[in-house]
């Protein structure tokens, strides 16, 4: 079976891309925070449970540890885990609220994907998906025809765009592995609770799952939206 870690998988569309996975026949392991979410809705899903915190080098080393003593190898990283800046424009933006967000959505996925390297280097297909956001591409929040253009996310959108950088350096530095990114698009979660009118979990989760499930001749350094790939 494909061994697959999902971080901040105990609820949105992290814990609905793990439903599908374990669906598609994934042996999943749910990273969470909270050790009662993570385990309840492992419990409920089916999947393994991992604590998991992406700002804590011990918990991630930790959690790395339990899947190589369990599995001895990772196939799929779901780099999920993220936090929301949900004030528009540039009143009550702090250094201090930049650090936070940057901490879990940028530093996070550095410090988990050094972490699982050597694990998915034992798989013979290494598969590496970050979850981003069309607010950090350069194209989508200057293009008038898009919905990001009207939002002014300053910290949450410049995260993503590091997001995307990352997911690009990562795709050259390990060519044996496929790197992608993906935009889950605008979704109805406990992430975006005050602005209504997002789509259904499920749906959101399906460019995820695809990109997770890609296979050895599927693409690298390359940022997905839905069924097609979305400029940087």
């Amino acid at each position: 079976m494909t061994v697959t870690l999902v971080t901040g998988a105990n609820k949105g569309i992290g814990r609905e891309t793990a439903r599908q996975l374990i669906k598609e026949g994934h042996t999943v392991y749910i990273g969470a925070r909270s050790v009662e979410r993570g385990q309840a809705a492992a419990a409920e899903l089916g999947a393994h449970f991992v604590q998991l915190d992406v700002t804590d080098d011990a918990s991630v080393d930790a959690a790395m540890r339990a899947i190589e003593e369990r599995e001895g190898r990772l196939d799929v990283l779901v780099n999920n885990a993220g936090l929301g800046d949900h004030t528009p424009g540039a009143d009550g933006v702090t250094a201090e609220s930049a650090r936070t967000v940057f901490e879990t959505n940028v530093i996070g996925i550095v410090r988990v994907t050094q972490a699982a390297i050597p694990l998915l280097r034992e798989s013979a297909d290494p598969v590496v998906v970050n979850v981003s956001s069309a607010l950090g591409s350069f194209w989508a929040v200057t293009n008038p025809e898009r919905r990001q253009s009207h939002f002014s996310f300053i910290v949450y959108g410049s995260s993503k765009a590091a997001v995307s950088m990352l997911t690009v350096q990562y795709a050259k530095a390990l060519p044996e592995f496929k790197v992608n990114a993906v935009e889950p698009g605008f979704t109805d979660t406990d992430f975006t609770a005050g602005f209504p009118g997002g789509r259904p979990v499920e749906q959101s989760a399906e460019v995820v799952v695809r990109l997770a499930t890609i296979g050895a001749d599927g693409p690298t350094g390359t940022f997905w939206e839905d069924d097609h790939e979305l400029p940087w």
